[in-house]
């Protein structure tokens, strides 16, 4: 057990201060529950900190703003890269990212070809909502997110401020990458976006 822990010390200490650490980075240093009884040994001693479950990070301080913890958006993005998952983000989540809300959510939403699962970072709620290929087939930075969006909204009671912010967003969106995600939306979220960007 010392062996393991004294092993992982070693590797943390090549890591920069910020970084996002998971057990399975330790992989061959030891059994499973040693790996994890030598991070919850080292989180004690304050060499790491525990973000959720299975997630810890090197603690960085910034001599101004003081200790800096990980967003949630950064450890999601950390956490489907490791587990080699793609990751989208999905309701009030997208809407917010495209300023269409201005309503900070509590709870990230994402949908992703991964298991579907849920984390606590604080108060803060990060899901990941198993979907089907096709919606994360998607290739444009923000078509992607306006068809999310969009899938959220009741299409019917969308108010002409927010239609021509969605329409805005579009207009920016390359048109090849456009037409491409169009032919991934549902039906009624194809129909709003054609009529919208047709009209003058």
């Amino acid at each position: 057990m010392e062996n393991v822990q004294k092993n992982i010390k070693y590797s943390l200490s090549k890591k920069k201060n910020g970084s996002l650490i998971f057990p399975s980075d330790f992989r061959g240093m030891g059994s499973e529950a040693a790996i994890k009884k030598a991070l919850s040994r080292l989180t004690v001693q304050g060499i790491l900190k525990r973000a959720a479950h299975g997630i810890y990070y090197k603690p960085k301080i910034d001599p101004v703003l003081g200790e800096l913890h990980p967003g949630a958006e950064e450890i999601a993005t950390m956490l489907a890269k490791k587990e080699k998952i793609r990751i989208r983000p999905a309701g009030a989540y997208a809407l917010n990212k495209l300023g269409l809300s201005t309503q900070v959510p509590t709870r990230l939403v994402f949908i992703t070809d991964g298991p579907p699962r849920q984390l606590n970072i604080g108060k803060m709620k990060i899901r990941f909502k198993a979907t089907s290929h096709k919606k994360l087939a998607t290739i444009g930075q923000i078509s992607a997110l306006v068809i999310q969006a969009l899938e959220e909204l009741d299409i019917n009671h969308i108010d002409v401020d927010t239609a021509a912010r969605i329409k805005k967003l579009l207009l920016m969106e390359d048109a090849k990458k456009l037409k491409h995600d169009l032919g991934l939306a549902p039906v009624r979220v194809y129909n709003y976006i054609v009529k919208l960007l047709k009209e003058k």
